[in-house]
């Protein structure tokens, strides 16, 4: 009988980096991907809305790609999906029921998939599409509905966590599942592929239980408004701070697009409990005292638009801050954010407001298992070889000792980046050869701004922009008039000397080298160029973006 072909997995973000995660397994010739998440950009990324995997390597084998997993509906998990759907319109997406939920709205946005194939499975589920036979395990994370996937393969069993904590006495009560667990690793997992946001984090994460009395005492012990910032699909979060605003008696109000709409869909899936009769439109707020509500809103992590970083700033339509007020940022700082965080909490904290963080009081705790939870977790699935996924590069290192430290065998643990694929064969895991897995910079209508654009975009923020516009008569071989020259971002309007020189710096070069070669439009621009690069490193020690404008008489 021939042997089945190989087993390939292929990481194509996630790996050396938080969000974006996304990786492929093959399986007979066919492919599935595990989650297609987005991470945003950063102040090195001016204009780009949303960073997506590259699955360029995908997209010449999209015959071969049938089917999508979703281990849960954080958007660095299924963010990137309406794009991919774009390239591989007749896939199957499968996920839990408020995965789904989510991913729904998210494809709203994007109505030509409005005939999207989403196939829900439940926890304990064994689900078949062609050669993949998965089965779902419960997982405990920050957003209900979570799992892992166990693929069942030819070559032996491949377990992807998920993102994962081990909170025993969790909001909705599903526990991460260690007695399923516990029976695939009797199985035996050939490959495990593991959470490790946390890895370098000594100890267990708290319960998420640990939250709800500090942002009771928080709330109780507000004169006037409480601002609550949340992740949008934080829904355990939510629960919580809706419980406590019940008890002190202060009525909700949901404040941003996205939280109001995932709360909206948790209540409807019973996922979210609470009196809603009780929730006060913001268009409404102000028929209310300040001391009767407490406001939900997302911004915890300073992004420019989103309502607490409105509310920092004073421009707020409907909300306004000061003394007497409370704002608690119940929520990670992802890294990268810092200054952007502090930048809201000075703005708050100038205004009057008092705010709360993780920082002063036990208002947030972690979805994801720390080291000592990562070491029971391996200790129960025992994997013959082990990947380290979701998490920077120092996290996947500190992961991989752990799975060293409970007796996964050194030469067994592979810690990957974006780009590398691992070859399953009979029992035994190889490294494979790589592939492209780059950014996709996505800009408003633009697929793909690319790195081109972006370092023009930074250099233009950096060094400024001078445009130059010079007449000739190509027929006389001459310069009609003098060359106009201005600029933004350069140097202060008021120093019309500098302007001066510039111009004086192009006429010269007009003259000398360029003199002759009026009848040649892209000479001269290059001679304009030259002539301001020079006379602008000169002067200011920058080199601005220059643009000749050419115009023939």
């Amino acid at each position: 009988m021939p042997t089945p072909p190989a087993v390939v997995v292929t990481f194509l973000g996630g790996l050396g980096e938080i969000g974006r995660n996304m990786a492929a397994i093959e399986i007979d010739g066919r492919i599935a991907v595990i989650d297609v998440g987005v991470t945003f950009p950063s102040d090195d990324h001016p204009g780009v809305d949303l960073i997506l995997p590259d699955w360029a390597t995908l997209r010449e084998r999209a015959d071969d790609v049938t089917a999508v997993f979703l281990t849960h509906g954080h958007m660095d998990h299924i963010g990137a999906l309406p794009y991919f759907l774009d390239d591989f319109p007749d896939v199957t997406v499968y996920g839990t029921r408020l995965t789904l939920a989510f991913v729904r709205a998210l494809l709203e946005e994007h109505p030509q998939h409005a005939g999207a194939r989403l196939e829900e499975f439940r926890v304990g589920d064994t689900v078949h599409d062609g050669p993949f036979q998965v089965e779902v395990v419960q997982a405990n994370h920050s957003i209900p509905d979570s799992c892992a996937l166990a693929f069942h393969t030819p070559h032996g069993l491949v377990l992807h966590s998920g993102d994962f904590k081990l909170d025993q006495t969790p909001i909705d009560g599903r526990v991460t599942d260690l007695a399923h667990l516990s029976r695939l690793g009797d199985q035996g997992v050939t490959l495990l592929l593991a959470d490790s946001t946390n890895a370098d984090q000594p100890g267990h994460i708290p319960t998420e239980r640990a939250v709800g009395p500090a942002i009771r005492e928080a709330m109780a012990g507000a004169a006037g408004l409480v601002v609550v910032a949340s992740f949008a699909s934080h829904v355990h979060r939510i629960q919580q701070v809706l419980d406590a605003a019940e008890a002190v008696g202060r009525r909700p109000v949901f404040v941003g697009r996205s939280m109001a709409r995932n709360m909206a869909i948790a209540a409807e899936l019973g996922e979210l409990i609470f009196d809603q009769s009780g929730t006060v439109a913001l268009e409404d707020i102000d028929e209310y005292d300040r001391s009767e509500l407490v406001v939900i809103c997302t911004g915890s992590q300073g992004e420019p638009y989103s309502a607490l970083s409105l509310m920092a700033s004073g421009d707020h339509r409907q909300i306004e801050v000061g003394a007497g007020d409370v704002v608690i940022l119940a929520s990670s700082l992802i890294p990268g954010n810092e200054k952007a965080v502090f930048r809201s909490i000075n703005g708050l904290v100038r205004r009057g407001a008092r705010v709360i963080h993780s920082g002063v009081a036990p208002v947030h705790v972690s979805g994801h298992a720390a080291r000592e939870d990562l070491i029971l977790y391996h200790n129960v699935v025992q994997p013959r070889f082990f990947t380290p996924v979701h998490g920077e590069f120092r996290q996947l290192a500190a992961h991989a000792d752990v799975a060293v430290a409970t007796g996964c065998p050194h030469d067994n643990v592979l810690v990957c980046e974006d780009g590398d694929r691992l070859v399953v064969v009979h029992g035994r895991v190889d490294r494979g050869e790589p592939v492209m897995a780059g950014q996709v910079l996505i800009d408003g209508l633009l697929a793909d701004v690319g790195p081109a654009v972006l370092r023009d975009r930074r250099r233009l923020g950096e060094e400024g922009i001078c445009v130059c516009v010079v007449t000739v008569d190509p027929h006389r071989g001459s310069l009609v008039g003098e060359p106009t020259v201005v600029q933004k971002g350069v140097i202060y309007e008021g120093e019309a000397d500098l302007l001066e020189g510039a111009q004086k710096a192009v006429l010269g070069e007009l003259a000398g080298p360029a003199a002759g070669k009026f009848h040649d439009t892209q000479a001269i621009q290059r001679h304009v160029v030259q002539a301001l690069g020079t006379y602008w490193r000169a002067q200011t020690g920058r080199r601005p973006v220059s643009i000749p404008l050419v115009v023939e008489v």
